[in-house]
């Protein structure tokens, strides 16, 4: 016979049938995986799980935070097996709601404690650190900012792209609002818009620009400009790493958990830990040059290691929650996207 189940979209409603053996043998388990990673990252790393394991999967992408707030809706309701982050802060909402399931000793056992959420529901997967990307045919080395507060200087007045209404940028201010506070981080934002900061809409948008001149500098994650050198090595961005301790060069980690209304909790931690396996973290390292978080794995040729460069961490679990203020506070400063 067939068992149904409904997976809710934002607008329409999938159905997706399993096949049950008529001799009752058992289900072949299907996962479902709500994605706010894009399809052309993350497809081929659920081939390579479904290859390696034949259990299969669907997936629904969209933004993180909307991907979360369509958990939110659906409540005990939701098919979502595993939920896959660009951001710790989607997941620090589901983990909020009640909604995640504690992930298995071995699974968090596999990253550093500043990379998994304090109660162990959720885990990062990959690293990006934030820089300042800026054009070498514009930008000297010697002007270059040693802390991201020397970016609302008079001296930087419309040379600093930002992407608000990104989810990295938002990620990032949250972690400021915990690292400097929510007065030094109101006060940053406000001298940023003040500062004439142009805005584009991600970061892809920003490094393509700063390349091009259009804008000198902005404020990305790394691997956007290294994806740039790597289709052109003569691309005139380089990427700045802010000075040792600074929260300009944060690490912000994308993440993964298990949904606690999974009816196949055990297979959906089986693709958690595949994706902290080290065939999965040299994809993330060499396909995206992104940082791998599990010790061993190598990042891609031309990606400092995180020893090399001047990044920072942060308490992880301080980012848990509190993106509703943080995106009012973007909005009030006037910074707009």
């Amino acid at each position: 016979m067939l068992r149904f189940r409904f997976v809710r979209t934002l607008g329409f409603v999938t159905v997706l049938a399993i096949t049950m053996s008529a001799c009752g043998s058992g289900d072949q388990e299907t996962l479902t995986v709500y994605s706010g990673r894009s399809e052309n990252l993350v497809a081929p790393l659920l081939e390579m799980f479904t290859e390696e394991t034949g259990i299969e999967v669907a997936v629904r992408y969209n933004s993180s935070s909307d991907l979360a707030l369509l958990v939110e809706l659906e409540g005990d309701l939701s098919p979502a097996d595993v939920f896959i982050s660009q951001s710790p802060g989607a997941l620090g909402f589901l983990d909020q709601l009640g909604v995640l399931d504690q992930l298995e000793p071995d699974v968090l056992a596999s990253v550093a404690p500043e990379h998994r959420g304090d109660d162990g529901r959720w885990v990062g997967l990959s690293g990006r650190v934030r820089v300042l990307v800026y054009n070498k045919d514009l930008v000297s080395v010697e002007d270059l900012p040693t802390s991201l507060f020397d970016l609302t200087d008079p001296a930087f007045t419309g040379q600093v792209a930002v992407a608000p209404a990104n989810g990295s940028f938002q990620d990032f201010v949250t972690a400021l609002r915990f690292r400097a506070g929510e007065e030094a981080t109101a006060e940053w934002l406000v001298a940023m818009a003040a500062n004439g900061a142009p805005t584009y809409a991600n970061n892809s948008a920003i490094v393509q620009a700063v390349g091009l001149g259009a804008v000198p500098m902005g404020l990305v994650n790394h691997y956007y400009n290294h994806r740039a050198v790597a289709e052109d090595p003569n691309v005139a961005s380089v990427n700045h790493y802010f000075d040792e301790g600074d929260v300009g060069s944060v690490i912000i980690v994308t993440g993964a958990a298990v949904l606690n209304a999974s009816e196949h909790s055990e297979a959906a931690n089986q693709l958690v830990a595949f994706l902290l396996s080290p065939a999965a973290q040299e994809f993330f390292a060499q396909e995206t040059f992104e940082y791998p978080l599990v010790p061993g794995v190598d990042t891609a040729g031309g990606v400092p290691a995180l020893s090399q460069v001047s990044s920072t961490s942060y308490d992880i679990s301080s980012l848990e929650g509190g993106l509703e203020r943080t995106l009012e506070m973007i909005h009030l400063s006037g910074l707009s996207g």
